[in-house]
């Protein structure tokens, strides 16, 4: 007879390993988090994480692909918010996404810390072609409504979704080396407000939006990605 699985107890498994790796990434680090850890931490088998993850660095995607698919509906609702103008869809869907990496600090900085390696590389391209795929579609119906609306002017909205979605690749690359510096200083807030401001700056452009259209993080808000809270009075930030 074909075995029959329990959706709900696969699902409790799964996400409890990736609940385990994500703690053991933010205590250790990805490069010293070993597979180990986590079969000691949830008193499984080796079979048993295999069963669900082949990999490290399946186990890395998995918890990126975790986060997404939680944004996800909050995005959507916004999108498909048949009250709301293009523009104030975009400016919500953007502070969705900041929200979220806020509430999420400490991951977000152990993501980092790996997640621009070379060794990571692969992983790191499939998963953002596979963005492309699923967010392209949301950012252009946006792009089309704010055409409709004439308050963007880009005659491609198609491309420039995926131009707005490159460009935050981009901003990825650029912050992660900024933030992930072996040492913080006081000089590096400008560079950090100076790359935000230029990233809206583009994507404005790329869009066909009116200037200012885009929020830009303030001093504050940048701050605490650049220092801990109890060093700010230390660097007279």
């Amino acid at each position: 007879m074909p075995r029959v699985v329990n959706e709900a107890a696969y699902e409790a498994r799964r996400n409890a390993i990736l609940d385990a790796a994500e703690r053991a990434v933010i205590t250790k680090g990805y490069e010293q988090m070993a597979i180990a850890d986590i079969l000691g931490e949830l008193k499984i088998s080796s079979g048993a994480f295999y069963h669900y993850f082949d990999s490290k660095p399946a186990l890395l995607k998995a918890m990126v692909e975790r986060r997404a698919d939680k944004v996800e509906p909050l995005i959507l609702s916004i999108v498909h918010d048949p009250e709301l103008k293009a523009l104030d869809k975009l400016r919500r869907s953007f502070a969705v996404l900041d929200r979220e990496k806020i509430e999420h600090k400490q991951l977000v900085f152990a993501f980092l810390r790996v997640w621009y390696s070379d060794e990571n590389a692969i992983v790191r391209q499939k998963l953002y072609s596979a963005r492309i795929k699923r967010i392209t579609p949301w950012l252009e119906a946006i792009i089309r409504q704010g055409i409709e609306e004439g308050v963007l002017t880009t005659a491609y909205p198609d491309q420039a979704a995926r131009a707005v979605l490159s460009l935050f690749e981009d901003i990825g690359f650029a912050s992660a080396e900024l933030l992930l510096g072996e040492e913080s200083s006081p000089e590096d807030l400008p560079r950090l407000q100076r790359l935000v401001e230029g990233s809206a700056d583009a994507v404005e452009r790329v869009l066909g939006a009116p200037k200012g259209s885009i929020h830009v993080a303030s001093r504050e808000e940048l701050t605490q990605w650049l220092f801990p809270a109890e060093n700010l009075a230390e660097n007279n930030v």
